[in-house]
């Protein structure tokens, strides 16, 4: 309020503070009507220790009457002009409640009063700071604590979006170097296994189709297909890194447990023109081997429709080599007669290689392979022996002894020669290897003692000491090697040999006493020694 308002009013300072304070208090009171019950009964109280402490206190306006006061103002004399010393007055006295509420009062009020106040809570109580802001025209403290938090807040905000990025962009790399990680973990995994047997354990054939002109992955496709495969893309790939070239068409019979670089290999080598059943089991005959010791090898197998014992049978059974006979007549139309003394009438005809063994594989089966692999091998010099007017039979039977006597292609041609100077002069072979045959040794390890010191008055067609030409027929089943060396043998005057026991080398000789020097030198100096010559 003005002085100009206060003079008109005719009111005194300290009647118009009590008029404000009565104002405030009923504006307070209005404010207050919408509150709770317990609210009304605290300023009530409030009011109560108001009034308490003005009494105690004795403020110096409290105890008059507002009538009062108006009268002695009147009785004052009037002021003499606007500029009188009333603003002094009314600093002083500002001053002097000041200092009383600084002094009574603990909490603020709108006008300052000389008695204790209590804060009451009031939700739509104006902020103090804005009310003393409108009074006194100055900004409110809060308001510039509010900018300044507002301006620490945003700055806050930003860092802390700043680091939420941060951690944003880290996250999403940690994720893609992991995924990158894990990917080419998983990639490494799948290639390594699909490298490997589908089933390692499954034995079980599948038999497939490799069309003509089929390139790599092509064939992956159907190894896929037929589930002999994990990946026919990744076949493809291996057989260009390993270079495997040259897949050849027809029909496989592959299993699961198969490595992708044995089924490449074994593509390499080629398939059959028509399905065939599927093989079992595998059986090499090597180069050499006896009748007696391929009965031995198929007794292994523990087939139910093969047996060594129904082998043995039916390489004697004269029906079935008729049979036979019929079916190769080149092969073996020069075969043994049983009246020779022959001990087999097949020996030396079933050619030594890897055959197929199913579980429907027979003996009958299985011979008629081996003959038919000897007839592939020997049509190549069907017409050669014609012209040289020798027959299968006696090729075979020379073939099977050159098989044992020498190791080397051309030690072989040698000692070919040796046994067709010694036939054409009509001088025994004196071959201990057909002794052995007779025996039922050929085979067995001997040491070189009992090598020389051998029977050769047994009584035996295969006695070659005794009778002079050929045995009764082959006493074992001669390599492609042998047979060859046997076929084109080379021209010598040779008409003896003997072999170093420790080397393996051959000594040959045209007179007898070359051939005593050999054998005193490389046999007898070495008795202790074992033979290899078997």
């Amino acid at each position: 309020m003005t002085e100009d308002s206060r003079e008109k009013e005719g009111l005194s300072f300290k009647e118009q503070i009590l008029r404000d304070l009565a104002k405030a208090k009923e504006t307070s009171q209005s404010t207050r009507v919408e509150s709770s019950n317990d609210l009304h009964e605290e300023l009530e109280l409030g009011q109560s220790t108001l009034s308490s402490t003005q009494k105690e206190d004795k403020p110096l306006i409290s105890g008059m009457d507002i009538s009062q006061v108006q009268q002695e103002e009147k009785s004052k004399p009037e002021p003499a002009s606007l500029e009188s010393p009333l603003p002094t007055v009314q600093q002083i006295e500002a001053e002097a409640v000041a200092r009383e509420e600084k002094e009574f009062n603990t909490h603020t009020t709108k006008v300052p009063v000389s008695y204790p106040t209590t804060q009451v809570v009031d939700k739509t109580k104006i902020p103090e700071e804005l009310v003393q802001s409108a009074a006194y025209g100055t900004e409110p403290e809060p308001e510039k604590l509010s900018r300044l938090n507002r301006t620490s807040q945003a700055v806050t905000a930003k860092k802390r979006q700043g680091k939420v990025a941060g951690k944003i962009v880290k996250t999403v790399l940690i994720l893609v170097l992991l995924g990158i990680g894990l990917t080419g973990f998983f990639a490494y995994r799948y290639v390594t296994s699909a490298l490997q047997p589908i089933d390692a354990k499954n034995t079980k054939y599948v038999t497939v189709k490799i069309p003509t002109g089929s390139s790599p992955k092509a064939i992956g496709k159907v190894l896929e297909k037929s589930g002999l495969i994990k990946n026919a893309q990744i076949f493809s790939y291996y057989a260009k890194f390993k270079n495997y070239a040259n897949f050849q068409s027809g029909y496989y019979n592959l299993q699961k447990s198969m490595t992708l670089d044995t089924i490449a290999k074994k593509l390499q080598k080629g398939g059959t023109e028509t399905p065939q059943a599927p093989s079992m089991e595998k059986l090499t005959i090597p180069e050499g081997y006896t009748i007696d010791q391929i009965a031995k090898m198929i007794a292994k197998l523990k087939k139910n429709k093969l047996s060594s014992d129904t082998f043995l049978k039916k390489v004697q059974d004269d029906n079935f080599i008729t049979q036979e006979a019929s079916k190769y007549p080149k092969l073996l139309e020069n075969l043994a007669k049983k009246e020779s003394g022959v001990k087999y009438r097949l020996e030396g005809y079933l050619f030594p290689a890897t055959y197929n063994v199913t579980d429907s594989t027979t003996a009958e089966t299985l011979i008629d392979q081996m003959l038919a692999a000897m007839d592939k091998t020997m049509s190549r010099y069907y017409d050669v022996l014609a012209a040289k007017n020798l027959t299968v039979h006696d090729v075979l039977t020379i073939a099977s002894l050159v098989e044992k006597e020498g190791s080397t292609d051309q030690d072989r041609k040698n000692i070919a020669s040796v046994f067709y100077n010694r036939l054409n002069q009509n001088m025994p072979l004196q071959s201990n290897i057909a002794i052995l045959y007779a025996q039922g040794k050929l085979g067995q390890k001997t040491t070189l003692s009992e090598d020389a010191a051998i029977d050769t008055n047994i009584d035996s067609p295969y006695n070659v000491y005794k009778n002079t030409g050929l045995m009764p027929g082959p006493v074992d089943n001669p390599s492609l090697s042998a047979i060859e060396a046997t076929v084109n043998p080379v021209k010598t005057d040779y008409l003896y040999f003997v072999a170093n026991t420790e080397t393996g080398k051959v000594y040959f000789a045209t007179t007898y006493a070359e051939h005593e020097k050999n054998v005193q030198e490389h046999v007898n100096s070495k008795l202790t020694k074992p033979s290899s010559s078997n």
